[in-house]
This record gives C-alpha cells, sequence and structure tokens, in this order.
C-alpha cells in the first residue's frame, strides 16, 4: 500500500488544530516532577506571565490586611486557570475597589510540563499510527503542583476593603478544580509576622522596611556593623516565640 500525496501535511494540520485537552485529564498530581530541561525541550509558555498587579511597589506600610486563597486538595493546577484566575479577581478589584487600593500576587508557578500523545481521528489513521507502542507524549502545556494547604493567590489591602478581596478570590475560585478556602490572615500583609507583633516591633523601631516585606532586627552580630538606631540588648525572638521591650 502506499500513502496518498499531501497526507503527511494534512496530518500535520489536523494535528496542530486539534482542541485543548479538559484539565480534568491533567488534575491529579502523580509521579514525578517533569520540569523544563536540556532532556525536555519544546516546552510551550505558560499562559500566565504576570504574577503581580496592583500597587506591588507600594510599601509594607500601606496595606496591614491580606486575604489568601488556599488549596484544599492535592492536584496539578494548569498555567491557562492561574492566568483566567488571576484576571478574574483583579478585574473585580479594579471595578469595585480601585487599582489602587490593593497589591494582588499570585503564589504557585507552573514548571510541571504537561504531555500529550497526538493520535489521529481521520480515516485510515490505523495505517500511520502505531497505537500504545512509544506512548511518551511531546510537552503541550504547563501546570504547578499544588499542595493542600498551600496558598493560591493572596491579595493585600486596606481594613476597608477586606470583603472586596474575599468576593474576588471567591470569583477566582471557579476557574479552579476542587476545593478552596478563603482564610483573612493574622499576618500584616505579606510579612510572616502578626499585626499586633508587627505594631509592637515598629514602636520598638526593630523593622526595617524592604519594600513589599520587611526585616527583624535582632540582638546578634558585631556591634561595629550595626548602625546608631539598630543596637538592641534583648533578642526579638525566642525560637519563633514573639519577645516585647516591657
Amino acid at each position: 500500500w502506499c500513502i496518498p500525496v499531501g497526507w503527511e501535511a494534512c496530518r500535520e494540520k489536523r494535528a496542530a488544530t486539534m482542541g485543548r485537552r479538559p484539565a480534568r485529564c491533567y488534575r491529579v498530581s502523580k509521579g514525578k516532577p517533569y520540569p523544563k530541561s536540556r532532556f525536555c525541550r519544546g516546552v510551550p509558555d505558560p499562559k500566565i506571565r504576570i504574577y503581580d498587579v496592583g500597587m506591588k511597589r507600594a510599601d509594607v506600610d500601606v496595606f496591614p490586611q491580606c486575604v489568601h486563597l488556599v488549596s484544599w486538595e492535592k492536584e496539578n493546577v494548569t498555567s491557562e486557570a492561574m492566568e483566567a484566575a488571576r484576571i478574574a479577581a483583579n478585574k473585580y478589584m479594579t471595578k469595585n475597589a480601585g487599582k489602587e487600593t490593593y497589591h494582588l500576587r499570585v503564589r504557585v508557578h507552573p514548571f510541571h510540563v504537561l504531555r500529550i500523545n497526538k493520535m489521529l481521528s481521520c480515516a485510515g489513521a490505523d495505517r500511520l499510527q502505531t497505537g500504545m507502542r512509544g506512548a511518551f507524549g511531546k510537552p503541550n502545556g504547563l501546570a504547578a503542583r499544588v499542595k493542600i494547604g498551600q496558598i493560591l493567590l493572596s491579595i493585600r489591602v486596606k481594613e476597608q476593603h477586606v470583603p472586596a478581596a474575599q468576593m474576588a478570590l471567591h470569583r477566582a475560585k471557579f476557574k479552579f478544580a476542587g476545593r478552596q478556602k478563603i482564610v483573612v490572615s493574622r499576618n500584616w500583609g505579606f510579612t510572616p509576622y502578626s499585626r499586633d507583633d508587627y505594631i509592637a516591633w515598629k514602636q520598638e523601631g526593630r523593622l526595617v522596611s524592604r519594600g513589599v516585606h520587611t526585616t527583624l532586627i535582632g540582638n546578634r552580630g558585631p556591634l561595629s556593623e550595626r548602625e546608631e538606631g539598630f543596637i538592641f540588648r534583648t533578642a526579638a525572638r525566642d525560637c519563633k516565640t514573639p519577645l516585647h521591650e516591657e
């Protein structure tokens, strides 16, 4: 038997125009991570290219409140879903709170490469393909491997815009498979310090602003390298227990 003229071009065209597989095909997180490397080439770019929107250059003192969208399942989250969730949350916050009232950050990055073993569905396809022989697929997309309790999105806002941030993340939930929870953080903005501890350390002069985050100054290190206002007699924390001057 012989292959008709132009059949190869027809096969390539059909493969190129084939629709995207639904995310349920790649939702289960099993096996080892498969990142892009010199062995895994030809990986497409992720759909999400922007991870911070809003007032991303605002100082750490501007936004004291923070709301998180937390994953409640172990699964893969595709880059398309992450981009759709970012757009939905950003659009709601811009419309209902104002574009200078928040800082939205996507907390997961898609490094896991998804594969597809393309199969032909046209007449005579059984003569051209080998079925399950050599079924290791080619790169088709990217996803993030997410654990239970891992933060997907975070929004830092002022006190009066917390309800708007909760609603924005509620809208973003519909772009992800599985279960997620919306949590209002006890911490100050994106920092790891609770709001009460942050205020107390700020009054003691122990915090140095680093833009979005802040550095906590303790009592260790050579005195010659300390500036005049950052020399303290006691530590800021005992292990993870905060300590404050009486």
